[in-house]
């Protein structure tokens, strides 16, 4: 016998609410400006920090190759 709870929070409905804010962001941007919102978002974002060490670690040059791929 299992007891579902009531869901305080919905992933699904967070995931699509921020996929569409995204979405709405870049829908008219060229390739090039997408790419650098994406890359504005990691410096300024919540990742921040991660993506610093990540860049760290790697090096500029490798995440950059991975990027532009």
């Amino acid at each position: 016998m299992s007891r579902s709870k009531a869901k305080k929070f919905d992933c699904i409905a967070f995931k699509r609410s921020a996929q569409a804010k995204i979405y709405a962001e870049t829908k008219r941007l060229s390739p090039q400006e997408e790419i650098a919102y994406f890359r504005d978002r990691a410096r300024s974002g919540a990742l921040s920090k991660w993506w610093a060490t990540v860049r760290a670690r790697s090096g500029t040059a490798t995440l950059r190759r991975a990027v532009s791929r």
